[in-house]
């Protein structure tokens, strides 16, 4: 139930319908969004819900939808049920692509027979599954009608017949027409360039008044100066006579045809009709799709009970007003739930109470119509089964009635019909007369609904009525922001406390003398003021204290993030040490056995040798190479060890980084990439710095340009080489001189990196822009294009970062304009 009637006005949903209706393709949408309603049934509003926003991802979708030609031909269906009435060609033309349209969006969701093909868009193709498509019909209006619309020559035998006769009757005209213009010229009574023209069906020649004597015919017409006068020769009479004979003929054909068919389609019209309805829905429920992305309009969580839990509602003809000034809306937070079912909300005017009232009230009736909301995706939504609304200026000279008494005219409805599935709006609760007894009575209905377990929203300056939710269970408190200190609104809901209505403030900011603001502050008692503010304190106090909080929620975030980071870097660290620790434990046992077996071998030899010299010294000899060998061992040990001291730095780093205590400068390794390291990669030359590390693999930043590549391909490269390196490079032998010059003789002033990606036109501009550089040219073009202007702004990006380009533009607009930018180097 829906109350009062002019609901859909109040809350601004008859300019949604509006937005909509312009959105469809043809009066059949048009009349659904007319149709479109309010409903209670949750299984209803799923539906529609789930058809709006399946019907939203085709538009973002890859694969076109078949929206071409959205024909409302109903009335000439229904116009062709009595016997001997046919469609004509236009109709016709129209019934046949317009069937076909509707056969296309069938196939678009139905596209195979497989039963195993997945199904994109359920509750489209439910829609579209028992709708019948005419394949043989559009295919026989194919074979009347010509790819314009007309009936081609070969539907009938006969009328090929006719219109063969008329070409040949009609070539003929033409040449009897053209030997009498060429004789009368030659006489002089006709102009030169003088051709044969139409008048009335007819082929005529013009002619002179004072001539026309000179022709003999029939005249048929004369210009509206008179100095033309448009003669049928009579030569040609009787040809002529013979068109309009066949013209007659081939009318009386084509109707024939017509008819037949109409004959054909009558007994289909029924099934064609549900098609069109079909159709009708389909078009509907695109306009409900461009409207929700006009919007950024979202399905949200819908359950089958009463509440609101929205999270950044937006009000959609707040948005699109504000879009259109380049300003952004600010949205809402809310929430009513069976504990907190009652909001009141107070504050001062022009805070934003009103459309915070407007935007429940807008956004639930939309979602209850089928259409998707802009909120968060967080966000839950239920169903109520009546909306009332009491809102504005309700005074009716026609009935008698004052403000006052029209509000309480819907108080006594809202009393009447009100239960725990409804949802009151009540905006300014009270106001129209004497405060103290309409803040009584306000009280008393506000207790009423309460008792009724109805669900709502209520602004009011009434304290009273503050205080009376303070108290009572099911209602509470919420405030319209405001800063005091710059004395402007910040249009933003806090629930939990009542607000203050700042009228000391605002009427001092007004201006008001300040004798006449502290004598009003003496009638109304400092115990008013002082609560007005203490409830001004509470507000700032809660607004810093969430601003605290927030932060606080950020920095635990960011912890839990590093902490889980750090932990599973320390796994992997420990999972390292473990095969470093086996691997080396393995080669040290390897180590030590053929030591001793070396050493008892040595011993056996000079035992035998029997203290011989020669034995003695090759034996010595042998156990030296075995040591030698052996430390070779020890450096691939010390390798282990590198790494081992590789992961500890790693440890101790994070461990200062978490603590905040100062890093040691580190000495340079060879060995150890991390963030900041300047690297190369393994036989380039081009240098890059080391953005981030991530296991195995590093992100890199080569100039402009961000890559991530495995460590193992990377190596690490002090400053002083890169000095050393950047020396080198300027050094000029006559070897590069000679392919400088090459260079310079074959370099081209302009390069087109149009239809390319962003890093592959932006790896040829980089160096298209350094030869430029070397070669010494003071001034280049780079073709872009316009698109979107993404790759435009990628290149400029980069031409910032070059010391050498000195200046760019854009081209001349009779050059290209922005789709070519011309650059000025040093």
């Amino acid at each position: 139930m829906i109350y009062p009637q002019n609901f859909e006005q109040k809350t601004g949903f008859d300019k949604v319908r509006q937005l909509i209706s312009d959105k469809c393709l043809s009066p059949l949408g048009q009349e659904r969004v007319i149709d479109m309603g309010f409903e209670s049934e949750m299984d209803t509003v799923s539906n529609r819900l789930a058809q709006t926003e399946e019907f939203v991802r085709i538009l973002h979708g890859d694969k076109e939808f078949p929206s071409s030609y959205f024909f409302d031909v109903r009335y000439s269906l229904k116009r062709i049920r009595p016997e001997g009435t046919y469609l004509d060609e236009k109709e016709l033309y129209d019934l046949k692509r317009s069937l076909q349209t509707i056969n296309d969006i069938v196939r678009f969701f139905h596209p195979g027979n497989s039963e195993s093909d997945e199904i994109l868009y359920p509750a489209l193709t439910r829609l579209a599954g028992d709708v019948l498509v005419f394949p043989q019909l559009v295919g026989k209006i194919d074979s009347i009608l010509d790819k314009y619309g007309r009936v081609k020559d070969n539907a009938s035998p006969v009328l090929m017949q006719i219109r063969r006769e008329i070409t040949v009757t009609m070539s003929g005209i033409s040449k009897s027409l053209q030997s009498i213009l060429r004789a009368a010229q030659s006489e002089g009574v006709v102009d030169k360039d003088v051709t044969p023209t139409m008048r009335d069906g007819r082929l005529v020649i013009p002619v002179a008044p004072a001539f026309k004597r000179k022709i003999r015919g029939i005249v048929h017409d004369e210009s509206a100066s008179g100095r033309t006068v448009f003669i049928e020769p009579a030569e040609v009479v009787e040809a002529n006579n013979r068109i309009r004979e066949l013209e007659g003929d081939e009318r009386r054909e084509i109707i024939r045809i017509l008819t037949e068919f109409t004959n054909l389609v009558r007994p289909m019209v029924p099934d064609i009709l549900y098609s069109y309805e079909f159709m009708a829905e389909i078009d509907f429920i695109r306009a409900k799709a461009l409207f929700a992305d006009q919007i950024k309009g979202i399905r949200p969580i819908v359950e089958d009970k009463q509440q609101v839990d929205w999270a950044r509602a937006i009000h959609p003809l707040l948005y699109l007003s504000l879009q259109k000034q380049h300003k952004e809306v600010i949205p809402l937070d809310i929430e009513l739930n069976p504990d907190k079912r009652i909001l009141i909300i107070s504050g001062p005017n022009a805070g934003g109470k009103s459309v915070c009232l407007k935007t429940v009230g807008l956004l639930q009736y939309m979602l209850q119509c089928g259409l998707l909301i802009p909120i968060h995706e967080s966000s839950r939504t239920g169903i109520f089964k009546s909306i009332f609304i009491d809102i504005g200026d309700e005074q009716s000279i026609e009935n008698d009635l004052s403000t006052y008494s029209s509000h309480l005219t819907n108080m006594k409805h809202f009393v009447r019909n009100c239960d725990e599935k409804t949802i009151i709006l009540i905006d300014e609760f009270g106001s129209g007369t004497e405060p103290q007894i309409g803040g009584a009575i306000a009280e008393a209905l506000l207790d009423r609904f309460n008792r009724n377990g109805s669900y709502g929203v209520i602004t009011t300056h009434y304290q009273n009525l503050k205080h009376f939710a303070e108290d009572t269970p099911g209602i509470v408190n919420g405030a319209m922001l405001y800063d005091r200190h710059l004395m402007q609104p910040l249009f933003k809901l806090s629930i939990g406390n009542p607000g203050s209505s700042f009228a000391i403030e605002i009427a001092r900011k007004i201006g008001l003398p300040e004798d006449v603001i502290a004598e009003a502050s003496s009638k109304v008692g400092s115990e008013y003021i002082d609560m007005d503010k203490y409830l001004q304190d509470i507000v700032r106090d809660k607004r810093y204290w969430e601003g605290k909080r927030q932060n606080i929620r950020q920095q635990e975030k960011k912890l839990e993030e590093i902490t889980a980071r750090y932990q599973q870097d320390l796994e992997e660290v420990n999972k390292q040490r473990k095969e470093i620790m086996r691997t080396a434990k393995a080669e040290a046992q390897r180590i030590m056995a053929e030591a001793n077996a070396k050493i008892e071998n040595t011993i056996r030899e000079i035992k035998e040798a029997q203290a011989e010299k020669e034995r003695t010294r090759m034996a010595r000899k042998a156990l030296d190479e075995f040591k030698e060998s052996v430390l070779s061992q020890e450096d691939a040990n010390d390798s282990i060890a590198i790494k081992m001291a590789k992961l500890k730095e790693r440890q101790e780093k994070k461990k200062q980084k978490q603590t905040g205590q100062p890093l040691a400068k580190p000495q340079f390794n060879r060995e150890v990439i991390e963030t900041g390291d300047s690297v190369r990669l393994k036989g380039q030359t081009t240098h890059g710095t080391v953005l981030e590390i991530n296991g195995k693999q590093a992100s890199v930043a080569f100039g402009m340009i961000k890559s991530t590549v495995k460590l193992e391909l990377l190596e690490k490269v002090s400053k002083n080489q890169i000095k050393k390196e950047i020396q080198k490079s300027t050094f000029i032998s006559t070897q590069t001189a000679d392919d400088m010059h090459e260079k310079k003789l074959n370099f081209r002033q302009e390069i087109d990196v149009r239809g390319m990606r962003g890093d592959e036109a932006l790896q040829s501009v980089i160096y298209f822009i350094d030869d430029a550089i070397q070669v010494g040219a003071g001034r280049v073009r780079i073709l872009h294009g316009t698109g979107t202007g993404a790759l435009r702004q990628i290149i400029r990006d980069y031409l910032k970062t070059v010391p050498g380009v000195h200046h760019f533009q854009d081209e001349h607009v009779q050059f290209g304009g922005a789709g070519i930018t011309v650059v000025e180097l040093d």
